[in-house]
């Protein structure tokens, strides 16, 4: 069976109302996506500490799924002048054939070398004997290894974690930034994430991964204390937000580990935390930051 694929530019006004038009004129499923994804201009309006529920983005892709026999254009008329649209928004109409979409969906997803040693590999391949592996599956949770904030954090902690020390990991995601600490020779982890859902995948990413000594936890119900590491792959504004609370976590001549920042933004977020940290020249992947600061002992 073949499916039919509409696909709409919709503005921030007009794109939730025309994804619930489509669904009640009979799309079988509707997504809304940034139409500006991987590009500059792409936005981050997930919610964060501290900040107001998100919205939609400025440049909306709205894509629906009709059966092949379905009217799609017809139904678009509808649904845009049910919304009080004047006219019909850009859009096209793609076919989508049946597939395995398990397997298809697999075959997206190979291992992503990190370093020589440090490889992140789906549940579906065979661990590599001679690297670490962290064994993960893409799922609800930001963090699989293949964007660059994620990687450039991984290869910090390549190189440079030492054994035996202890890890927050804020805004944990998958657990994978916990998960590779702890392989890597860290004695303890704690991940933290305001999605609950992002907390359970973590839990049993790290029980795949078979990770002693890590724990992940909603912001309330987290240990107290402070960290010979703290690492944060987030997001600029909660970075802001958030720089008096990461730095009473790191230990006095601790380090903190900051990603999830444009490169444009990464003189910003250095300037806030130079009132505890300082810190090495920044790196960049992509058009995005890792930054590294040693915090200063207290006098």
């Amino acid at each position: 069976m073949t499916w039919l694929t509409l696909i709409v530019d919709s503005d921030a006004e007009h794109a939730e109302a025309l994804s619930d038009a489509l669904l009640e004129k009979g799309a079988l499923s509707v997504d809304l996506l940034d139409a500006d994804a991987d590009t500059p201009d792409e936005e981050a309006i997930f919610g964060e500490p501290g900040e107001s529920p998100p919205g939609l983005w400025r440049h909306n892709r709205v894509t629906a799924l009709f059966d092949e026999n379905a009217d799609v254009e017809g139904i678009l008329q509808h649904a845009a002048s049910h919304i009080g649209l004047a006219s019909l928004p850009p859009h096209r109409i793609e076919p989508l054939p049946d597939n395995d979409w398990v397997r298809l969906t697999q075959s997206q997803f190979e291992p992503i070398r990190i370093s020589e040693r440090l490889w992140i590999v789906p549940s579906w391949h065979d661990p590599f004997s001679a690297a670490i592996s962290i064994v993960l599956d893409p799922g609800l949770a930001f963090g699989t290894g293949s964007h660059p904030t994620t990687r450039l954090c991984l290869r910090w902690l390549d190189d440079h974690l030492e054994e035996g020390i202890s890890v927050l990991d804020y805004g944990c995601g998958s657990g994978i930034l916990a998960i590779a600490a702890l392989k890597l020779g860290a004695s303890s982890a704690v991940g933290v994430d305001l999605d609950a859902q992002a907390v359970a995948a973590s839990i049993d990413n790290a029980r795949t991964n078979r990770v002693e000594n890590a724990s992940f936890h909603l912001p309330d119900s987290a240990p107290k204390g402070s960290y010979d590491l703290v690492i944060a792959n987030i997001l600029t504004n909660p970075l802001r937000m958030l720089a008096p609370l990461l730095a009473d976590a790191t230990k006095p001549g601790g380090r903190i580990v900051l990603s999830g920042i444009l490169e444009a933004q990464a003189a910003d977020i250095m300037h806030i935390y130079q009132q505890w940290f300082d810190f090495d020249e920044p790196v960049f992947e992509e058009g995005w930051s890792c930054l590294c600061g040693h915090k200063r002992q207290k006098r």
